[in-house]
């Protein structure tokens, strides 16, 4: 087991299914200055490591994650200046920056987000407990979320006079509409894991949301890297691109995939009736897009 900073946990499983876990839980696994360093530290840590092929992003303990860390909100309380006190994810209390961290397009809080997304690796939420504030924006910078039907989650900084700066500009939209969107960040309302889902804020309810999320980690990770990699890529760029450049970039990615190493042992395994045996992304004869 890799322990990083006394707030997250990795155990690395042989058949590239990395287990993730905020590990705060006697505070639910709020945030503070150290969780965020730790999300980013294993977030660069996996995504260099080309033997993982799958990621579970879960909490030890009875939640998920509660969002920023309660005396936070209550130093905000107690500060006279404004000036000393900056966005939701980036106060000076902390130690924290509303500036870009160096060499990236996020600050200190929106890389403990967007880290999962910069990531070729699937990356699936199990979410239990509570995703609350930066917790909910926490478990949306994964690909896939699992939630159980009694997880409260909520678009939080409303509540505290703030907006959510955790990359949520970028990822809720997509998932709920504009106005959903809207809704949920000018209310700061409470949602049942159900509700999540029926809004596609989450992908699905589950009773066992980790035991779940292990599973669909291991079955992803059966698959070739290689495809994994491109589809990942490429549906994330979906609304981005010119229908033009993405029609391009799908005739680029299956052009590189087809006679490939790991696509041939896909149709392999396949007829063989067996698992595939493939090679990492890097180590397969095509470069990593």
């Amino acid at each position: 087991m890799i322990v990083i900073k006394d707030r997250v946990t990795i155990e690395l499983g042989d058949e590239g299914v990395a287990d993730v876990r905020l590990d705060r839980p006697d505070k639910l696994n709020s945030l503070d200055s150290e969780m965020f360093g730790a999300l980013i530290e294993a977030g660069d840590m996996l995504k260099a490591d080309h033997s993982v092929r799958a990621v579970v992003l879960s909490g030890n303990g009875r939640s998920f994650c509660a969002g920023l860390d309660f005396s936070v909100f209550e130093a905000m309380a107690e500060t006279s200046s404004g000036s000393e006190v900056g966005a939701g994810s980036g106060t000076r209390l902390t130690g924290r920056t509303t500036a870009p961290l160096e060499g990236r397009i996020t600050h200190l809080g929106q890389q403990a987000v967007w880290t999962w997304q910069e990531m070729d690796q699937p990356v699936i939420a199990a979410v239990s407990g509570h995703a609350l504030g930066g917790g909910c924006q926490l478990a949306l910078g994964a690909d896939i979320r699992l939630v159980h039907p009694e997880t409260v989650m909520s678009v939080l900084e409303i509540r505290w006079g703030l907006i959510p700066d955790m990359c949520l500009s970028a990822t809720l939209p997509r998932l709920v509409g504009l106005d959903v969107a809207k809704e949920l960040c000018l209310t700061g309302r409470m949602l049942s894991g159900i509700e999540a889902a029926d809004l596609g804020l989450a992908t699905r309810v589950s009773e066992d949301p980790l035991a779940e999320a292990l599973a669909l980690a291991h079955e992803i990770a059966s698959k070739s890297p290689d495809a994994i990699v491109r589809a990942k890529r490429l549906l994330n760029q979906a609304d981005l691109l010119e229908p033009a450049a993405a029609f391009a970039t799908e005739r680029e990615y299956i052009g590189e995939l087809i006679g490939s190493p790991n696509q041939r042992e896909a149709v392999a395994a396949y007829f063989e009736k067996r698992a595939g045996n493939f090679l990492d992304v890097g180590s397969s004869g095509i470069e990593i897009p």
